[in-house]
């Protein structure tokens, strides 16, 4: 899956080629996608090129190669554009009570019954990619996994969380929430449309999201780029 910028700039560049064999420069691309500065552009093809869709060739300045559309695109590339609208998690998702639970009988299950939590999408540890869209099914957590509030789940793609201990293929647990505090390991959405998986640490009126992996670098954002979605609480694993 591509968000809805990784798509246009993905096409805009096929389109391109088909017309004059030369991919366009990074200003046509800025300008095409009605971007502020190269950086962004910069981010979404390294995007492209790490998830497979497009190649750049060494020793040639400028050049690339789209190596393969997404997979709702038909053979004759006439397809229609995917747009997609990162939607915020809201109403009643996994909500636990504030208040304490009340005392039981021993013989009431109830007392540890677990809580159906729902898994809204998939989550990238590594390059970001779209998350936090509708409810795909529902996973039984331990009620001692929750506190007060709303959680849910996302399924992991990628490898750059190894090294906290998250690995490609993992179910994160997530409590909803809009803020965090120097290194928790948040969802955050960048540019109100890419989700990723990182740990939050802030400088000043910086704001970097740091991988951990070594083979992936530490990103650095404005303020008003990163919404924090949510704090990693738990995590599942199938073997």
């Amino acid at each position: 899956m591509l968000t809805r910028k990784q798509h246009e700039l993905l096409m805009f560049i096929h389109e391109r080629m088909k017309e004059s064999g030369v991919p366009p420069s990074f200003d046509e691309m800025k300008d095409a996608l009605d971007l502020k500065s190269k950086s962004g552009i910069h981010r979404l093809i390294t995007a492209l090129e790490e998830r497979g869709f497009i190649r750049r060739l060494p020793n040639r300045a400028r050049a690339m190669e789209v190596v393969r559309l997404p997979d709702s695109m038909n053979p004759s590339l006439g397809g229609k554009k995917s747009k997609f609208e990162p939607s915020v998690i809201e109403g009643d998702l996994g909500r636990v009570p504030k208040q304490p639970i009340r005392a039981i009988d021993d013989d009431d299950d109830r007392a540890n019954a677990p809580v159906s939590i729902p898994v809204m999408g998939r989550i990238a540890a590594g390059v970001p990619i779209e998350a936090i869209q509708t409810q795909s099914h529902m996973i039984s957590v331990p009620p001692e996994m929750l506190s007060g509030g709303e959680h849910y789940a996302l399924e992991v793609a990628g490898d750059s969380m190894i090294d906290a201990g998250i690995f490609d293929g993992d179910t994160v647990l997530i409590k909803k929430q809009d803020t965090a505090s120097n290194g928790e390991i948040v969802v955050a959405l960048v540019d109100g449309e890419e989700a990723t998986l990182k740990r939050l640490r802030k400088k000043g009126q910086s704001v970097a999201l740091e991988a951990a992996n070594p083979a992936y670098e530490t990103r650095i954002f404005g303020p008003d780029q990163v919404d924090v979605q949510g704090r990693l609480v738990g995590l599942f694993r199938k073997y």
